[in-house]
This record gives C-alpha cells, structure tokens and sequence, in this order.
C-alpha cells in the first residue's frame, strides 16, 4: 500500500472496529443470496451525501433492467422498495429528491425469483463535511481516491484522512489516493477538516484479482495423465508381447495343417469308397 501526497504519516494503523454500521447484521442475513445477475449503481458515484442532495439509483444488467426492484433497510424501514414511501421511478432509475438522514441505509436489487444484486450502504449527514469513496468493491492492486468534502465552501481545504480511527495522513488539498490497494487497506475511513468538522465513516471493501492459477487437484489429475501417457507406450508394447508368444504356436501350427491338407494327392480315395467298390464287383 502506498499513499501519495505530501503530508506525513502522525500515527499507525489501527484495529478496525467492530460497530462498523447500525445495520449490519441485514448484510450477514442478505449475504448469502447475494448473485452477479444484476449490479446496482449510485449516481453521483458515492457512499457519503449531504442532507437535501438527490441521489439516483439504478439496477444494470447486461440485458435490460426489467424484472428488478430496488429495495433497501434504513433504522425506521425494513425490505421496503422505491416509490413506496420513499422514492419514485424515472425510467428504470430510482429518484430519492431531497435525500435525508433517515433515509441512511443498505440498498440492493431484488428479482421475482429472489436473487439480489450487490449491496450498497448508503450515509446521509445533516453536518458539513462528507468522505466521497467507491461505492463499489475495489479490485485489489486498483488505486483508490478519497475525497473529502465541504457543503459549502470549496472542496480543496486540508484534510486529516483515518482509517479504522487512526490517523493515516494530512493532505493540502483535501483527496488522498491509495495506490495499489490490498486487502489490508480494507476498513473504516473517514476524513476531517479544521474549523468544519468531520465525516461519517465509510467501509472501503477490496476484492482479489480473478486466479489464474491451477487448482491442486488439476494439476495432479494433469500430472497423473501425463505419467500414464508416458507408461502406456510401455505396458502396450509388454502386452503385445506376451499375447504373441501365447498366440504364435497355435497360429503356427494352425498353419502347417492347412499346408498339409492342400499338398494332400487328389487320386487318393477314402478307404470307405474302396471297399464299396470290392463289393460291387463281387456281385457282379
């Protein structure tokens, strides 16, 4: 991991903390059904707003978004869905106009047939400072940028940057980026600016790269092929072999028989037929 500015680095990583958001426990209880039928997009791209911002929401699929609904779990609501009570469709996109702190939460999409989507968690504050980082889980060796925000005043302030509440870095113009991103940079950050308070604290998750590497169980079952392939030449040849010396003097002898018959004279008669002449004559 490498962080790239000028500050300089005050303290040392931290363990992360374990009351990451209020509503955690609906991801250990939606996790499991989670499927890459569908993916669920934040427009503007952030996991942070200011109350009174408009956020859209949408559910993207290769095909189309048809047969999806955009659900969510704030404190106050359970498994309720855009445009009721809260929200309305524009399309195939879900408008939440004048955003609030209630409306703080996880959202996914959901099929007729009970597959969902990612899950996004969503924070809306009532104060003057938010973090803008991904939404979405991060590919791991990805950089990473970390914006921190004011609500009124321009968004190139100084800011403190932390990670699972330990001081990471100060930077002049308030965005921080995270080259190369592993999965030790996963956690809770947040950021803070002097004179104008500090940010909600957002999860940043980190994927690993899809592997390209052979199972053990391939490459054994590789391995185990290519053995016999070399053996088989071997064992072929010792079958042939002794199916040869088993099978040679039947075939030989076989052989000299037929030889025997043909060479045989065509005047001989059996001795059948000759003693039936006898005794023709004899009568006569």
């Amino acid at each position: 991991m490498q962080y790239e500015g000028n500050g300089s680095t005050e303290a040392t990583r931290a363990k992360p903390q374990t009351n990451t958001f209020s509503v955690s426990s609906v991801f250990s209880s939606v996790l499991c059904c989670t499927t890459n039928q569908a993916r669920l997009t934040v427009s503007p791209s952030s996991s942070q707003f200011f109350e009174y911002d408009s956020v859209s929401l949408s559910c993207e699929e290769d095909d189309s978004s048809a047969g999806w609904t955009l659900r969510r779990n704030t404190s106050k609501q359970q498994m309720t869905q855009c445009g009721v009570q809260w929200g309305r469709y524009t399309g195939s996109s879900c408008e939440i106009r004048f955003i609030d702190p209630l409306d703080s939460g996880v959202y996914w999409c959901e099929s007729r047939e009970g597959p969902i989507s990612n899950m996004v968690n969503l924070t809306v504050t009532g104060g003057s400072v938010i973090l803008q980082s991904p939404v979405l889980p991060v590919m791991e060796g990805d950089d990473v940028t970390l914006l921190c925000k004011t609500k009124t005043t321009p968004s190139n302030l100084p800011a403190a940057f932390y990670k699972d509440g330990s001081l990471i870095r100060k930077q002049p113009t308030g965005h921080m980026t995270i080259q190369h991103v592993s999965r030790s940079d996963e956690g809770l950050y947040k950021c803070d600016i002097s004179g104008h308070g500090e940010s909600p604290s957002s999860w940043i998750t980190v994927t690993g790269q899809p592997s390209t590497t052979t199972s053990p169980t391939t490459s054994a079952l590789a391995t185990s092929e290519d053995q016999s392939q070399v053996s088989n030449p071997l064992q072929l040849a010792l079958t042939l072999t002794r199916h040869l010396l088993v099978f040679c003097p039947y075939f030989i002898s076989t052989i000299l028989m037929i030889s025997l018959y043909r060479e045989k004279p065509k005047d001989e008669q059996p001795l059948e037929k000759k003693r039936d002449d006898v005794t023709t004559e004899h009568y006569f």
